[in-house]
């Protein structure tokens, strides 16, 4: 009978609470229900990949894996702020269900912008 180490079950562990956390933020960006949630869990979604690499670098003993991971991270982090942007330019009606509703927080939004300028 082959004995375990403690790291190989760590990595077993951790790799199925990552496996878990993907799914689950999978289901959030398929059913929203606003674009802010979305967006939110496309920035989870790069933060599970990077747990990913990690646990692969150390599983591996490849520790070049972490470099890719933090070039990952930055990538991530642009990706949220220009989402954020494009959020803050063009709205979010998503989350109305009364056109009426998307209608006047569109005429807000774009007051705010309009006094920003």
């Amino acid at each position: 009978m082959e004995i375990v180490s403690f790291l190989d079950m760590a990595i077993l562990v951790t790799l199925a609470i990552l496996a878990l956390s993907f799914f689950l933020t999978a289901i959030r960006i398929i059913r929203g229900p606003s674009l802010a949630d979305r967006i939110v869990a496309l920035d989870m979604l790069v933060a599970v990949g990077i747990g990913f690499i990690a646990v692969i670098g150390v599983k591996t003993n490849y520790y070049l894996y972490i470099d890719i991971a933090i070039a990952l991270g930055l990538v991530g982090f642009l990706s949220t702020v220009a989402f954020a942007r494009f959020v803050l330019h063009h709205g979010d009606d998503s989350e109305f269900v009364d056109k009426k509703q998307a209608a006047q927080a569109d005429a807000d939004a774009r007051k705010a912008r309009e006094g920003n300028k």
